[in-house]
């Protein structure tokens, strides 16, 4: 069974309130929750929050929502708290701000953990631009030839000796992170015991603990880009791109 998870939070810091959002007359995650009940492969939908105003209205438009901590600092926290109620073998972790995420991306995820039966999975896409590749917003990936990735980090990497960085990606493949994680039932239930790691604190990337203790992620290729929406600009943009 295939359960898909969307951590809804209601105290975002640079956008307050972002997931209640209008967008075209709904809130932004009631788009969200709209695309993932468009995936084939999954069973069930899952919006977990710690606020009663987003469970409320998320009710209203037909989610199952179960309630969390507030004191969850991710959403990876988020869904294992609550592991114990949901049954499944495999969930994925949509995050409740991309109102344009394509079903199709999740279901590959899906095939891809079907195929072989990795702990994790996420998905990457290829980088064309220098200004992406030197932005530290734009996590890159490093992948080993099996598609399993090394290392995350918002450095360029790998650095590309005896070349300026303009002609790196004449040369070689460089990847960006997309940020919507797949994970067996194992290694949810165990992440509430691994420990916060310095890795993680200084990339600020929450993947880094599975990597720092022995966890392994299969990556998936895939062209789409997120349209996060962390700030009244992006919502503005959102906004244009439904129109």
């Amino acid at each position: 069974m295939v359960t898909l998870c969307i951590p809804a939070r209601l105290a975002s810091t640079r956008l307050p309130r972002k997931v209640l959002l209008d967008l075209g007359g709904k809130p932004v995650v009631q788009h969200v929750w709209e695309r993932a009940k468009q995936v084939k492969q999954a069973e069930r939908v899952v919006i977990v929050t710690d606020a009663e105003e987003v469970a409320e209205v998320a009710r209203k438009f037909g989610a199952e929502v179960m309630m969390t901590s507030p004191d969850c600092p991710s959403g990876t926290a988020r869904i294992s708290s609550v592991l114990d109620q949901l049954p499944g073998d495999f969930f994925i972790n949509i995050q409740g701000d991309e109102p344009f995420i394509e079903p199709s991306l999740l279901d590959d995820l899906i095939t891809c953990w079907k195929k072989t039966q990795c702990s994790l999975v996420t998905a990457v896409s290829k980088i064309t631009d220098v200004e992406r590749l030197q932005s530290p917003s734009v996590v890159k990936v490093v992948r080993a030839e099996n598609g399993e990735a090394l290392y995350f980090s918002r450095s360029p990497i790998p650095f590309f000796r005896g070349k300026e960085i303009k002609d790196w990606l004449n040369d070689y493949s460089y990847w960006s992170h997309i940020g919507v994680y797949g994970y067996n039932r194992d290694a949810l239930a165990r992440y509430p015991k691994l420990s916060a790691t310095a890795l993680e604190s200084v990339e600020s990337l929450e993947q880094l603990r599975f990597l720092a203790h022995g966890f392994k992620f299969q990556t998936i290729e895939t062209h789409y880009h997120p349209v996060a929406i962390d700030t009244a600009e992006d919502l503005a943009a959102a906004r244009k791109l439904l129109k």
